[in-house]
């Protein structure tokens, strides 16, 4: 068909169902051989305990006794009869706003710093990225030090030497400080990936363009808001959903940090969902939380891409 005005001949379209005719029956069996099984693993490990936990979050068990049916009563009670559960529930949004900041501002800002960095970039990078494939179990005794009063750890030791002796404290057992303490080596040893992910979407941008808006006389700030963000703003968003993710699920660190005290002060929703499993074996009420932290995260994940759709409309 010819277009209008230009005589040039635009290709018919196609429909999806001869897409699909093209596609050899052989190349359709393999697709399928190597997709399959991948789908099973996940259905296996991931929506097959959900579904569990969903089935037993309407019974009251031990662990060893008879499964006995409590319908909605147990998350009655998470809602409505259990402070500590709240408790948790704003110290997890807690957590989750200080990892954010570290993860995707720091991943954001080094990113950028890498991109005119002009020698040394691998060697960044590889420090960078460390952290992330360190044992959790490595990451909490080093900051265990590094938070130390007695004897004293880097930390209070940095203060002393700055003439900020009064700041010293014992970061792990002070109720006003310890959400934050645990908080930080979640955000330092993910915002390496990060980094590297937002990295890799910067170095994509045309320069292009870049020289363009700088023969206008854009600003290094202009450059980067007007130009480099929105090109790699679908990256973006797909960090921030991992990140957002992970952060209300974490549990490791913060748990051999400090088991969610002092008090309830650094208690999390996953820890206290381990210790109603594990300690106190109420598997019917821990199935009922670990029901809400997967509502929490897709409602998370629905929120920002909400957001960002508004925002795109506007």
């Amino acid at each position: 068909m010819a277009h209008a005005g230009t005589g040039v001949t635009r290709p018919p379209r196609r429909s999806r169902r001869q897409y699909g005719a093209m596609l050899p029956r052989r190349s359709t069996l393999s697709v399928l051989v190597f997709l399959v099984p991948p789908l099973l693993l996940y259905g296996v490990a991931v929506l097959l305990p959900i579904l569990q936990s969903l089935v037993l979050s309407f019974f009251r068990w031990d662990g060893i006794t008879d499964l006995a049916f409590a319908g909605i009563d147990n998350y009655v009670k998470m809602l409505t009869r259990d402070d500590v559960f709240w408790t948790a529930f704003g110290n997890a949004l807690g957590y989750l706003a200080i990892c954010l900041v570290l993860q995707l501002g720091g991943a954001l800002l080094v990113a950028g710093l890498l991109t005119a960095l002009p020698r040394a970039r691998e060697l960044v990078k590889t420090l960078y990225l460390l952290p992330a494939v360190i044992s959790t179990v490595a990451i909490a005794l080093l900051f265990q030090r590094i938070y130390s009063l007695d004897p004293v750890g880097l930390l209070n030791q940095v203060l002393a030497g700055v003439g900020l002796e009064q700041l010293q404290t014992a970061w792990l057992s002070n109720v006003q400080t310890v959400l934050v303490a645990v908080s930080i080596p979640e955000g330092w040893r993910f915002t390496g990936l990060y980094m590297l992910i937002i990295y890799a979407a910067l170095i994509a941008v045309p320069s292009e363009l870049e020289e363009a808006a700088r023969l206008d006389g854009a600003s290094w700030w202009q450059v980067f808001w007007k130009i480099r963000f929105p090109y790699i703003r679908p990256v973006w968003i797909t960090t921030t959903i991992m990140a957002t993710t992970f952060a209300l699920r974490g549990f490791d660190i913060p748990y051999l940090l400090t088991g969610g005290g002092p008090g309830q002060a650094s208690e999390l929703l996953t820890t206290y969902m381990y210790k109603t499993a594990f300690v106190h074996t109420d598997y019917g009420y821990a199935s009922a939380i670990s029901v809400f932290i997967v509502i929490e995260c897709l409602v998370a994940v629905g929120l920002i891409l909400l957001l960002l759709r508004r925002r795109d409309d506007s």
